[in-house]
C-alpha cells in the first residue's frame, strides 16, 4: 500500500480591493488572519515539501507566510494550472503523479471545484472556507482523496 499523501488547499487571505491597489496585495486584516491560520496548519501537522501557488500577489503572499509557519525547507513557487479559472483536472492530473505532500495557494471558484472533483462532494458537502485551507489525503496514490480537517477564517 502506497503511503498516504496529502494536500493541502489554501484560499488566498483577504486582499485589498483594485481601486487600492490593482495588484490586490492582502490587506492588514488579511495578513494577520494567514499568519494566524498557518500557525494552527502548522499545530494540526501540516508539512508540505511542497508549496505551490499561482503567482498572483496576494497567492504568494499567502504562500510565504505558509511556507514560513509549516515548513521553511519546502519549495515554494509560482505554478501553473492555479488561476481562477483554469479547469480543477489539470491539478487532479498533476497530483496523481506527485508523491509528495502539496500545498495549493490560489483562488475562487478553482478551489472549490478542485475539492469536489478531489473528493467526489457535490452541493453543502463541496463547501470551502473563504480564505481558509482544506486538508485532504490519499491513500492512493492520487486516485482518490478525503477531507481530513479544516480551518476556516
Amino acid at each position: 500500500m502506497p503511503p498516504a499523501v496529502f494536500v493541502y488547499l489554501v484560499h488566498h487571505g483577504e486582499a485589498v480591493g483594485p481601486e487600492v491597489d490593482p495588484l490586490r496585495p492582502l490587506s492588514a486584516q488579511g495578513l494577520a488572519a494567514v499568519e494566524r491560520l498557518a500557525a494552527l496548519a502548522a499545530a494540526r501537522g501540516a508539512k508540505p515539501a511542497v508549496v505551490w501557488h499561482s503567482g498572483k500577489l496576494r497567492a504568494r503572499q499567502t504562500a510565504q507566510q505558509y511556507w514560513r509557519a509549516c515548513n521553511a525547507l519546502a519549495g515554494l513557487s509560482a505554478t501553473r494550472d492555479l488561476q481562477p479559472d483554469d479547469p480543477p483536472a489539470f491539478i487532479r492530473d498533476r497530483l496523481r503523479a506527485e508523491p509528495r505532500d502539496l500545498m495549493l495557494v490560489g483562488h475562487f471558484p478553482h478551489l472549490p471545484a478542485l475539492r469536489a472533483l478531489l473528493t467526489g462532494a457535490s452541493g453543502a458537502q463541496a463547501t470551502f472556507p473563504p480564505h481558509g485551507i482544506v486538508a485532504l489525503r490519499s491513500l492512493d496514490a492520487g486516485e482518490s482523496w478525503e477531507e481530513v480537517w479544516r480551518i476556516e477564517c
